[in-house]
C-alpha cells in the first residue's frame, strides 16, 4: 500500500515534468522527486523511464528527439563539421553522428550513449571560442561555428571529408550573398592553414 502511493506521487511529478516539457532527466532531478535507486532502476524495466547514458533518463513515451537532447545534453558544444554542413544546408543527409566540439578536458564519459550518437572533436579552450554563433535547434538553441570558421576546418580537416563533400561546401559558401571573406581569411591565419585557405578559396574568388 505505502509503495503504491509512492509511485502515484512520482507519477504525478513524472507528468508535470512531461507538461512542463522537459522530458530528459538527471538521476539528481529524480531522487529530488523521491525517487530511490531501486525504484528507478523499476521504472526503467517497466519501460516507464529509458536510460539514456549514465546519469541521464528520459520519459520512455515522450522520447525527445534528437536535436532536443543534444541542446539538453551539450550546451557547452559547438556543431561542427558536417553536422554543420548539414544545419547550413550545405549536405543534404544529416550525419549518422552529431559531430561536436568540445572542449578537450571534457570527460569522455559523457559520449558514451547509443542515443543519439555523437563524435567529439576534442579541441583547446581558446581555439573552441573561434567563431561560434547559434542557431535554433529543435526546440531550443545550439552553438555551431559561424559559415567562415566552418568552412576553414574542412579545409584544414579535409582528409576526414568526402572530396565532393569538401567541394559542394567550397560551392555553396561562395555562392552565399553574406560571405565574409575578412573573416574567413582571419580564422585561417589563426587556425594555421591560410595558404591552404588561399589555395582553395582563390580559384573561386
Amino acid at each position: 500500500m505505502a509503495e503504491n502511493k509512492i509511485r502515484r506521487a512520482l507519477n504525478e511529478k513524472l507528468e508535470q515534468s512531461r507538461q512542463q516539457g522537459k522530458v530528459i532527466l538527471k538521476s539528481q532531478e529524480l531522487y529530488e522527486m523521491g525517487f530511490s535507486t531501486r525504484m528507478l532502476h523499476s521504472y526503467v524495466e517497466e519501460d516507464i523511464l529509458m536510460r539514456v547514458k549514465s546519469g541521464i533518463y528520459c520519459l520512455s513515451k515522450e522520447r525527445p528527439e534528437e536535436e532536443d537532447m543534444i541542446c539538453e545534453l551539450f550546451p557547452d558544444g559547438v556543431l561542427c563539421m558536417e553536422s554543420a554542413l548539414y544545419e547550413y544546408g550545405y549536405l543534404r543527409q544529416r550525419p549518422l553522428k552529431w559531430q561536436i566540439a568540445i572542449d578537450k578536458d571534457t570527460s569522455k564519459a559523457r559520449f558514451k550513449m547509443d542515443y543519439p550518437q555523437v563524435k567529439p572533436y576534442y579541441t583547446e579552450a581558446k581555439v573552441l571560442s573561434i567563431g561560434v554563433t547559434e542557431i535554433a535547434l529543435g526546440k531550443g538553441t545550439m552553438k555551431i561555428y559561424d559559415k567562415e570558421r566552418l568552412i576553414v576546418d574542412c579545409i584544414r580537416y579535409e582528409n576526414q571529408l568526402e572530396h565532393e563533400i569538401l567541394k559542394n561546401a567550397l560551392r555553396h559558401y561562395l555562392d552565399e550573398p553574406n560571405q565574409n571573406i575578412k573573416n574567413l581569411l582571419k580564422y585561417a591565419t589563426e587556425r594555421k592553414v591560410i595558404s591552404k585557405v588561399r589555395a582553395m578559396i582563390g580559384v573561386w574568388l
